[in-house]
C-alpha cells in the first residue's frame, strides 16, 4: 500500500478498507466518484460477471461516470435496468451515466484490465 496515491476509509472499530487509487479518481460536476466504489456494487447485480468504471470527460460535468459491464454468460441486461438497479443504491452523481456491455476487456501484459479511458469508447 502507498500512502501517497491509495485512498482509504477508516471504519468506528479501526478497520482500513482501501476504496481506491487517487489518480483513478472521477471529478464529476465537483464530487469525487472513486471507481472501486462502484464497481463492487454493479458486481452485486445478479446478471453482471465484471463491471469497470471509468470517467469520460464531459463539457459540462468535467467528466461523466461510465460503467463498462461484462454479462454472465446467457444473461440480457438494457443501460436502464443497470441504472434502475443503482437508483436509491448508490449516490445519484454516481449512478453511470453511460452503460457499455463489452465481452472482454483489453488486458496489459501483466493481465491487469488496460483501459486507454477516453479514447476506448467513443459515447456521444
Amino acid at each position: 500500500m502507498s500512502l501517497h496515491s491509495d485512498i482509504a476509509s477508516l471504519d468506528r472499530f479501526g478497520y482500513c478498507r482501501i476504496v481506491g487509487r487517487i489518480k483513478d479518481m472521477i471529478i464529476r460536476g465537483g464530487e469525487n466518484i472513486y471507481p472501486a466504489e462502484i464497481e463492487q456494487f454493479l458486481h452485486t447485480h445478479p446478471k453482471v460477471q465484471e463491471a469497470q468504471v471509468i470517467g469520460v470527460r464531459d463539457e459540462r460535468m468535467g467528466e461523466q461516470v461510465c460503467a463498462c459491464i461484462r454479462l454472465k454468460e446467457g444473461q440480457d441486461c438494457s443501460r436502464e435496468e443497470i441504472r434502475d438497479f443503482c437508483k436509491g443504491q448508490i449516490s445519484h452523481f454516481k449512478i453511470p451515466h453511460y452503460v457499455v456491455f463489452v465481452d472482454s476487456y483489453p488486458l496489459t501484459a501483466s493481465g491487469k484490465v488496460g483501459w486507454l479511458y477516453d479514447s476506448v469508447f467513443s459515447l456521444s
